[in-house]
């Protein structure tokens, strides 16, 4: 299957003003296309979990990362092994130890023998961080000082080694994993690090009828070949027209009341105030547009409407918000709390 093509123009970017609505419209059709092909690939080899996947690709076309959490064994690695064949992309999988260091992800320098003049020259060796897709797996084993090379790489696209920086290719898009029944011998992400990550996805148990169909499957002798969908040149464009896509200035207001109503002391909601001690920052709310643009333009709109927004609250706060001590004392999730909190919200003020 040939990659599908995008009718964009190349010269068609954001320095040269406003993308016009019709090629955003198109764009839009072309990219749910796409969208519905790679869903048909990838149930070929996964079974379930489309939410999962969706919130993947969101992230990916808004040039942000994720986090996933979930018990072992329900297919993550190869979900997003599957995803990388998918795009065209090059896949490295990190597997976070307790003895990893900074230099292991990023890369180190070596000395090196020049054969043709018997001296000796440092060459720097890349490390698994030179791909374009990236499974940090069990992001919390490692120790915070390697957690950090990896944010700064994510934020920066670029990482620096002996005073030389190295540039990232583009895309790069990390996905970190986590385990949440276990966390001896773990070092957690601190909240300001957690905030770095555009979505928090929770990975949950198949169905009763998807868990048959994967087990006859796996074991039987049948093997699967993902063809690829898109390609790097695609997503560079996709993530392009993603700004493009039109929100009103109600929406807007819409998605910032919804984040500062997470904040206990700027909110009129007592749940808030009595189950939260500290709320999303200005960067929820850049997730929550930029997420509600991707969704509108793999739904095939040139427009964001409020349920984008709505359906993006959850993988957008739930990593974001401190739940207090009566809210554990009463088995309160932070997603019960943002559940509650969209209910009430009220769309016009």
């Amino acid at each position: 299957m040939e990659p599908l093509p995008l009718p964009v123009s190349e010269s068609l970017s954001s320095k040269h003003g406003p993308m016009p609505e019709k090629f955003v419209v198109s764009a839009a059709e072309q990219v749910a296309g796409a969208h519905r092909v790679m869903l048909q690939q990838m149930q070929r080899v996964i079974i379930g979990q489309q939410e999962v996947l969706d919130l993947m690709l969101l992230g990916l076309f808004c040039q942000g990362h994720c986090i996933l959490e979930g018990v072992p064994g329900l297919a993550k690695t190869l979900m997003i092994s599957s995803l990388s064949q998918l795009l065209s992309l090059r896949f490295n999988r990190v597997q976070f130890t307790p003895d990893l260091m900074p230099s292991d992800i990023t890369g180190t320098e070596i000395l090196q023998e020049d054969k043709r003049t018997g001296g000796r020259e440092l060459r720097f060796v890349k490390g698994p961080l030179f791909a374009n897709l990236i499974l940090a797996d069990e992001i919390n084993r490692t120790p915070p000082k390697t957690q950090a090379a990896l944010l700064q790489a994510m934020q920066e696209f670029h990482v620096t080694v002996a005073g030389q920086t190295w540039e990232l290719e583009r895309p790069f898009f990390v996905l970190g994993t986590q385990n949440p029944i276990e966390s001896e011998g773990t070092y957690p992400l601190p909240e300001a690090q957690l905030d770095r990550f555009m979505f928090k996805i929770k990975v949950g148990y198949p169905t009763l009828d998807d868990e048959v169909s994967i087990a006859m499957s796996t074991t039987s002798t049948a093997t699967v070949k993902l063809e690829p969908v898109i390609n790097k040149a695609h997503i560079l464009k996709i993530q392009q027209i993603v700004r493009h896509v039109i929100v009103s200035k109600s929406v807007a207001h819409y998605a910032v009341r919804l984040v500062r109503g997470t904040r206990p002391q700027e909110t009129d909601y007592e749940y808030i105030k009595q189950y939260l001690t500290w709320g999303a920052g200005p960067r929820a709310c850049q997730a929550l547009l930029l997420g509600a643009k991707a969704r509108a333009l793999l739904d095939g709109r040139p427009h964001v409407s409020l349920d984008d927004v709505r359906s993006l609250a959850k993988p957008v706060l739930r990593h974001r918000i401190v739940t207090s001590f009566a809210a554990e004392s009463e088995n309160i999730s932070s997603d019960d709390i943002v559940d509650q909190l969209v209910s009430d919200l009220p769309e016009m003020v």
